[in-house]
């Protein structure tokens, strides 16, 4: 079984220390919050995935890995009746278990098949499509030189549908030592919640050494993913400190982090909970940008805001790069109740969103 996530800790409240301009001067402190942040389509399918499993045939209902890469959200929906696992060999035979929004390869699908488990494939649909074009390109002889990183959940869901066609690049500085049989033959795809901007650096480098590489037929990281980038690369450039709220196991939580140091913020530390912020973090910092990683809910977030309100970070200005209206169908499994009656959100669509799922 997968370990629990720790509880969050009692907070101690901040203190309001005044931050002082070259001039001795108290300088005005404010927090520009990203947007869009937080939850995105593939998560809130996935997480609706396992509540509608639950509300539906009742607990438990297992699931294989995190159903996504954030403690809160694993915590609430154990409360609620969900078992983690590693993998399908911990799921007692004829069981039900929802795969995660990462993916999982033909090889856990077979294998889950064999021991009689009902799945419910909550994979979110833009990590399918890059599935899909493995198989299709592994199907028509490529060799596909994935980028991303070793040992992710969606990495190894991937290259488990051309295991003996693709190579996986963790990035730039592993260029330079691929090898290929045919440099002719060559496509690239990603893992869809890569830094954008190392990601074509990477693209930029195999290009240089292999000039007939193809791209894939639209791009693989995922729009979610581009879009915070986006949003924190404006705020950064303006923050003294950025705090990004998600988890350590997050790529794109992860990639925040760095992009918010790449474009200018002075600091920049991520954090599960209010709690984990560190009162010397704020020594000599007026402007405080804040995001979340695409797998955070936004009571997180808020609970964030409210602690830097205690040290006078209470002018907040919402600095918006992008909306986003996507929701995608739920799991055919779960588009009608148990009485037959088709879910609101069942086929998906466009609809316009707070910028997260609220509550806890």
């Amino acid at each position: 079984m997968l370990a629990p996530p720790p509880v969050p800790a009692a907070r101690e409240p901040l203190l309001d220390v005044p931050v002082l301009g070259p001039d001795g001067a108290p300088l005005a402190k404010r927090i520009l919050l990203a947007a869009p942040r937080g939850y995105c389509a593939g998560v809130d399918r996935a997480v609706v995935a396992v509540e509608k499993a639950l509300e539906r045939y009742g607990a438990p209902v297992y699931v294989r890995k995190q159903i996504v890469h954030n403690i809160h959200v694993v915590r609430t929906l154990e409360r609620a009746g969900a078992i983690f696992v590693d993998d399908v060999d911990e799921v007692p035979p004829g069981a039900r278990v929802v795969f995660s929004a990462h993916g999982v390869s033909p090889a856990v699908e077979a294998e889950a098949a064999s021991r009689g488990l009902d799945t419910i494939d909550a994979t979110c649909p833009l990590v399918t499509k890059v599935h899909r074009e493995a198989t299709k390109f592994a199907k028509q002889d490529y060799q596909i030189l994935l980028i991303g990183h070793a040992g992710h959940e969606e990495v190894e869901g991937t290259m488990g549908h051309a295991p003996e066609r693709t190579i996986l690049v963790n990035g730039p500085h592993e260029v330079a030592t691929v090898e290929v049989a045919d440099p002719d033959k060559l496509v690239w795809l990603s893992q869809t919640t890569l830094s954008v901007d190392e990601t074509m650096e990477t693209v930029r480098l195999l290009r240089e050494r292999f000039p007939h590489i193809q791209d894939p037929p639209s791009d693989d990281i995922c729009y979610a993913t581009q879009n915070r980038q986006v949003a924190i690369k404006q705020v950064a450039r303006d923050a003294d400190l950025v705090i990004v709220v998600g988890s350590r196991n997050s790529s794109n939580t992860m990639r925040l982090v760095d992009v918010s140091l790449e474009h200018g913020a002075k600091a920049a530390h991520r954090v599960d909970y209010a709690h984990e912020i560190r009162q010397e973090w704020l020594d000599g910092v007026a402007t405080i940008g804040v995001t979340s990683g695409a797998s955070v809910p936004e009571v997180l977030v808020r609970e964030v805001l409210e602690a830097l309100g205690e040290a006078g970070y209470r002018d907040v200005a919402e600095v918006v790069t992008a909306e986003e209206d996507l929701m995608f169908s739920l799991p055919k499994e779960l588009r009608v109740d148990a009485a037959g009656q088709q879910d609101e959100r069942a086929l998906g669509g466009r609809r316009r969103l707070d910028w997260q799922r609220q509550g806890d």
